[in-house]
């Protein structure tokens, strides 16, 4: 497997390669045409026709001729004008006699010869032959162009051995526990043949970005001890037309020579998102999914392939990709909950320097909501911070600080603030407060600053210990009512409105509207059911 993945990348170096060299004749072939094009026009003016020369000749008024050997262009030098002229010769041959003609009538001129210039030869002769070479190099490109469809990095069974195992898969339960079933395919396939069960065509994950889509399919290649051949869904799409059908096609072909094995298509909704009468590249991407219809519903039976995908907009997938036959389970990744968190956490502290008052525990509490990448972030974030400040281990100010820059943004102490705006960022930021803390759904106040963070020029910190997964009228009316009391607030005390609630009347805009489209909340709705 290993020898087959370097022979790829270096068939793709090759062609790369003759791209270069492509692009380099047509650049050479574009300054040639110019400088020729150049000098073409500047000889215009001092060009002398040949029957001209003949008669300059007869009459003895040509003072010089200077000739290269294995030239047809002659320059000559009359008596009467100071600059040399340029004379195109048709026959050098019968050139030369006529010259000898006239030295033997007594004819006097100076008659120089000068030996072949390698260099104008050999540009010569490269101008002739360039446009040769171009047809040539085009025709390499199409027959290597149809190589370009194998694509698609291969991981054999010896080098996902030691690599993601469920084990590192912290917070996703249940989906290990479907996913066991896929490996139990994989490893005894005979098994499930003898009771008539059918293998699944493919699994599909979605989940928001940073669930871990991507980590939960390596790791059932890892368990499954098979190949695993993973290719990201944009890498189908090119510029040539049919490349990315192409694609597709070698990429099964390569799965059915090794199976079983798995297939892992990330980021699959940019090829399988719904299909169109468009033309030209929705009518390419169209062409690619139809291919991969035709090869997820054409797999032998006897052919243990599954195919794996995954996206974060489920919802752009086109309905024929998502039938059973094709992709027989979705699995959908949501955010981890406490115990999941804390679980993250303990696989990504792993290797890493903690202070004795560093609970875990108490950090998954704090972040409700989070992903498990945001999560490894800021486990990330405070070891870089804790190795600037010179600690000797990671303490929790040292999180703290993390969360905050990964949440909120950068600290900015170095940006200079008015007065003015201090005591404006003050007041609005204690509307935020004192506002929320009368709301009896809204969560407690853990933070509030008038130090510019990101792009805000304060924040109100929240305390989010509580996993929700539906949220009442009521709580959502309350939000929008604390996200208006720092607007408030600057009315009430400073008689005035500034744009820093901005971002607030956005947010509270976006709840309202969800309230009304998506929740069905409005008072008409409710009177209407009534």
């Amino acid at each position: 497997m290993d020898e087959k993945q370097k022979n790829n990348e270096k068939n793709s170096k090759k062609q790369y390669i003759l791209l270069a060299v492509l692009v380099f004749l047509i650049i050479i072939l574009a300054v040639a045409i110019y400088f020729l094009y150049a000098n073409g026009e500047s000889a215009e003016e001092k060009e002398l026709a040949y029957t001209e020369l003949i008669t300059q000749l007869n009459e003895g008024n040509v003072e010089s001729i200077e000739m290269t050997v294995g030239s047809s262009s002659i320059k000559v030098k009359l008596r009467d004008e100071e600059e040399e002229k340029n004379v195109i010769v048709p026959s050098t041959q019968a050139f030369m006699e006529l010259i000898n003609q006239k030295v033997e009538d007594g004819i006097e001129f100076e008659l120089i010869q000068n030996p072949t210039n390698v260099f104008v030869s050999i540009s010569s002769a490269l101008f002739s032959v360039l446009p040769t070479i171009l047809l040539v190099v085009l025709i390499i490109l199409f027959f290597k162009m149809q190589g370009l469809g194998d694509k698609g990095k291969v991981y054999d069974s010896e080098t996902t051995k030691s690599k993601t195992k469920f084990d590192d898969v912290a917070g996703l339960d249940e989906e290990k526990n479907e996913m066991i079933e896929i490996v139990d395919f994989l490893k005894n396939p005979e098994r499930f043949n003898k009771m008539g069960a059918k293998i699944p065509r493919g699994v599909l994950l979605c989940g928001q970005p940073g669930t871990g889509k991507t980590l939960i399919a390596k790791a059932i290649a890892g368990e499954a001890n098979v190949p695993f051949i993973s290719m990201s869904g944009s890498e189908f799409i090119e510029m040539f037309a049919g490349l990315g059908a192409s694609r597709v096609r070698k990429l099964f072909e390569k799965a059915k020579k090794i199976s079983p094995c798995i297939v892992f298509i990330d980021e699959i909704d940019a090829i399988g998102s719904r299909r169109n009468s468009s033309g030209g590249a929705e009518s390419e991407n169209n062409q690619t999914l139809n291919q991969l219809l035709v090869e997820m519903d054409g797999f032998d039976t006897d052919e243990t392939v599954i195919v794996l995908a995954a996206t974060n907009r489920p919802e752009m997938l086109d309905k024929a990709l998502l039938r059973p036959g094709r992709f027989d389970r979705r699995i959908t990744i949501g955010l981890p909950d406490m115990k999941g968190r804390e679980a993250i956490l303990k696989i990504h502290a792993k290797g890493k320097q903690f202070a004795e008052d560093v609970n875990l525990k108490s950090i998954a509490e704090d972040t409700a909501g989070f992903t498990g990448a945001e999560l490894a972030n800021i486990l990330n974030e405070a070891a870089i911070i804790a190795t600037i400040n010179e600690h000797d281990a990671i303490n929790n100010s040292d999180i703290e600080e993390a969360v905050k820059k990964v949440t909120v943004g950068l600290e900015k102490h170095s940006r200079v603030i008015s007065e003015k705006d201090k005591k404006l960022t003050a007041y609005h930021e204690a509307g935020h407060a004192i506002v929320s803390s009368r709301l009896e759904t809204q969560k407690g106040i853990k933070e509030v600053s008038i130090i510019p963070r990101g792009v805000a020029g304060g924040y109100t910190m929240y305390k989010s210990d509580e996993d929700k997964y539906y949220i009442s009228k009521t709580e959502m009316e309350e939000k929008m009512i604390a996200l208006m009391g720092g607007r408030a607030a600057e009315k009430i005390v400073l008689n005035d409105i500034s744009t820093g609630a901005s971002n607030d009347i956005e947010v509270a805009t976006d709840i309202a509207k969800n309230m009304i489209t998506k929740y069905g909340m409005s008072e008409t709705l409710r009177t209407n059911i009534n």
